[in-house]
């Protein structure tokens, strides 16, 4: 029980700090989408900011771990490594084939929440949860 209650924790906390990561990546990618229209330099951008965001809170609050910063950013760059790439191209199509580039940006952004809860809680903290003192 007390593990199922830590991990639903766990689950709100990095929900409301992708929000808030969210509203950091939406802002700027609109602000860039005024004055650069390919999709995705405007989502690039918008997308390092949030990610730095929220790696940050989400290693100190969520997980509350210690583990060395910069192997856990690797770790995460790896997974960005394989996302962000393929959700470029797959955002390129969409927007091509006439799909509005918020509700792009909108679908990527949720399927990019729980995939990167997923990979955080079973690759980049795991073993590395609660040593923060």
């Amino acid at each position: 029980m007390k593990d199922e209650r830590k991990n639903l924790l766990q689950a709100i906390k990095f929900t409301l700090f992708s929000i808030s990561a969210g509203i950091i990546q939406m802002s700027s990618f609109a602000l860039l989408e005024i004055f650069i229209k390919d999709y995705w330099i405007p989502y690039l951008i918008s997308l390092v900011l949030s990610i730095l965001w929220n790696f940050t809170l989400n290693r100190r609050y969520t997980f509350k771990s210690a583990a060395n910063v910069p192997i856990a950013m690797v770790k995460l760059f790896g997974f960005y490594l394989v996302f962000t790439p393929l959700s470029i191209y797959l955002g390129e199509l969409a927007e091509n084939c006439g799909v509005n580039d918020f509700l792009i940006f909108i679908v990527t952004m949720l399927i990019n929440f729980v995939l990167e809860f997923l990979f955080c809680k079973l690759v980049v903290y795991r073993g590395k949860e609660d040593t923060l003192k």
